[in-house]
């Protein structure tokens, strides 16, 4: 598997991803990563972690987009940029995948330059796994597509559907369309156009209608389809009030506790470890011809490590693949 990480990419970077690739490395001995930035800086960083492996080389850019830089100028200023150069790599079949935990748009936009699509697909999106009373739960898309039609929200519903079932071993997934309520009817024109293509495809056999947004953690739907202005909103305030709730929760508990303060502190980071975004990884940008996974800006070494090794498991359960095939015969293009 050949990955091209962005070095550049995150607010710990450069140092976080050289580990989090040497960790990935030595745990898969299969696994060839390419570091891509500031080639100087990059050699001496993993210079510095002892590891001397054909595993891991460096591809020079020049430059990154931070964090703050409107994605479309960063990438016109810098066209050599590190996320840009990962996307040539990638459509030049140097490498497999791009992993990055840099300006989500960057990445996108990037990506969106190379028209490396699936077959048949209209417009990328990407998916988180959240956690639910029931399980888990796909939430698509988070924020590649902001502007989206109706027929994307329909075959982020068969892609998420897919991704679910392959990468969360749900057999026949249930989907949601997350809307302000759960009666037929309601919502935006896009909404309702939506939710006539999905019930009259033949996802319908597994397909719930609108779910309100509570329905996303109560575990309605194994996987909820919304337009990515929407759903990057549902993660932001989803990680958000994660955190406080954590924080406050295990205040209080902890100020009531003695004996077991140990026991309990273990239980709480047990518990912390279903919303933490470095057990996951990264979200995968589904509809790429090829394989990305976007990382959560403050992604630590272990955070990147899961990161390529989830880009090694989408490539071994054909997720791409599966994707092409509903497409092409379960998925036709409305109109």
């Amino acid at each position: 598997m050949r990955i091209a990480l962005d070095a550049m990419g995150g607010d710990d970077a450069p140092g976080v991803n050289v580990d989090g690739a040497v960790a990935a490395a030595q745990a898969n001995p299969d696994l060839q990563v390419t570091l891509v930035g500031d080639q100087p800086q990059l050699e001496t960083l993993l210079d510095a972690t002892g590891f001397s492996s054909p595993q891991i080389t460096v591809h020079a850019a020049d430059g990154f987009v931070g964090m703050d830089e409107k994605p479309t100028d960063a990438l016109r200023k810098k066209p050599q940029s590190s996320i840009a150069v990962c996307w040539q790599l990638m459509a030049n079949r140097e490498v497999d995948a791009v992993v990055s935990a840099g300006n989500t748009g960057g990445v996108v936009a990037a990506g969106l330059r190379t028209r490396l699509f699936l077959s048949g697909v209209k417009r990328p999106g990407i998916a988180v796994v959240l956690p639910t009373r029931r399980g888990r739960a796909v939430l698509m898309d988070v924020g590649a597509n902001p502007a989206a039609r109706a027929e994307h929200l329909y075959q982020y519903a068969w892609m998420g559907s897919i991704f679910a079932r392959e990468m969360l071993g749900v057999e026949t997934p249930s989907v949601g369309l997350m809307n302000i309520g759960s009666e037929e009817g309601k919502g935006v024109d896009l909404v309702r156009e939506a939710h006539g293509l999905i019930a009259g495809s033949s996802l319908s056999n597994h397909y719930i209608g609108n779910v309100e947004g509570r329905g996303l953690y109560t575990g309605d739907a194994d996987v909820i389809i919304c337009e990515g202005f929407v759903g990057n909103v549902v993660l932001k305030v989803s990680e958000g009030m994660a955190a406080m709730m954590m924080d406050m929760i295990s205040r209080e508990v902890m100020d009531c506790l003695d004996a077991e303060k140990p026991n309990a502190a273990q239980a709480f980071r047990t518990i912390g470890k279903r919303y933490e975004y470095n057990e996951i990884g990264g979200a995968p940008l589904l509809g790429i011809d090829g394989i990305c996974l976007i990382c959560h800006g403050s992604s630590d070494a272990r955070s990147i490590a899961n990161a390529l090794r989830g880009a090694t498991t989408l490539r071994d359960r054909h997720v791409n693949t599966h994707i092409v095939e509903s497409l092409a015969n379960g998925c036709p293009t409305p109109g």
